[in-house]
């Protein structure tokens, strides 16, 4: 009998490739960003950050800032050509575009569900760049500046460069491959809710005193404080965002997934450009 070949999956062009600086880089700026979010739980309470506690989210909105700036001006140094610039490009804009339609209507944010297919696709570098920048436009878009913009860029980088973290992207395809980023857009997008809480929260001050930061309170105290205001403002609308994105991916994620990667294959990220010589003039003989 002849074994009968098994085709597989050809393998994916990233858009980007990380080297060892943009790596190191993105790890030293996701560290400062843990620390950014994480302050209150962090920060003794007879720290100074503790004693400035309505201070701290503007210093470390200004620097985050520059950070994400650092990280992907980096990145883009480590191989963001002139095709993926151009991807990029259109899928921010429409990311950008997605985000309105869910303003003021609990959990209706499309954008996720792309930001999640495009990270898989284009691997985890392009995948921060790309949430960074299309969370920047909508931002842009929508008049959504503030100090909250800085964390929401790192937080939509960190969502959509995970999705690109993801195992298996020159294997997986089909069903399998869309419950895990089912899955995955599901857990994210209530980690992404909960984390954008963090960056909120100390802002409260005495307002509610119940769910509020307490400077002077230990780790738990504050612990149980920020759970609380996470259940009694957020969670409806982080289970309505994660929803969305569960049903979007399931429903038009083999499509989108099929035109992405068509898209990368024809942009051919990785094909590499070189130049020949051209040949000098032949000698001609004349006759004697």
């Amino acid at each position: 009998m002849k074994a009968r070949a098994v085709a597989r999956p050809a393998p994916q062009a990233r858009a980007v490739r990380l080297g060892p600086r943009s790596i190191t880089t993105l790890a030293l700026v996701s560290a400062v960003g843990i620390a950014a979010f994480g302050w209150p739980f962090l920060a003794p309470p007879d720290s100074q950050i503790s004693a400035h506690a309505a201070d701290a989210p503007w210093l470390f909105a200004g620097l985050l800032a520059l950070l994400v700036a650092v990280v992907a001006a980096t990145i883009s140094e480590s191989g963001l050509g002139p095709k993926a610039v151009a991807m990029l490009g259109v899928l921010a804009a429409t990311g950008a575009a997605l985000r309105p339609i869910g303003a003021g209507t609990a959990g209706i944010e499309p954008m996720f569900f792309l930001m999640v297919l495009s990270g898989r696709v284009l691997g985890p570098g392009f995948g921060f760049v790309l949430g960074s920048v299309t969370m920047f436009a909508s931002a842009l878009l929508t008049g959504g500046v503030g100090p909250w913009m800085p964390f929401q860029m790192l937080a939509m980088g960190w969502f959509t460069m995970g999705a690109g973290l993801l195992p298996g992207p020159d294997r997986l395809r089909g069903r399998t491959e869309l419950a895990m980023l089912a899955g995955y857009g599901f857990l994210a997008a209530f980690a992404y809710g909960t984390v954008m809480n963090l960056a909120g929260w100390p802002f409260m001050g005495t307002l509610a005193s119940s769910v509020a930061f307490d400077p002077d309170a230990a780790v738990p105290a504050n612990l149980a404080r920020f759970l609380a205001y996470c259940v009694a403002t957020s969670l409806g609308w982080d289970l309505g965002r994660a929803l969305v994105t569960v049903v979007l991916t399931l429903t038009l994620g083999r499509t989108l997934l099929k035109a992405l990667r068509r898209a990368t294959r024809r942009a051919a990220f990785e094909a590499q450009v070189t130049f020949e010589a051209p040949e000098g003039p032949r000698a001609v003989k004349h006759p004697t």
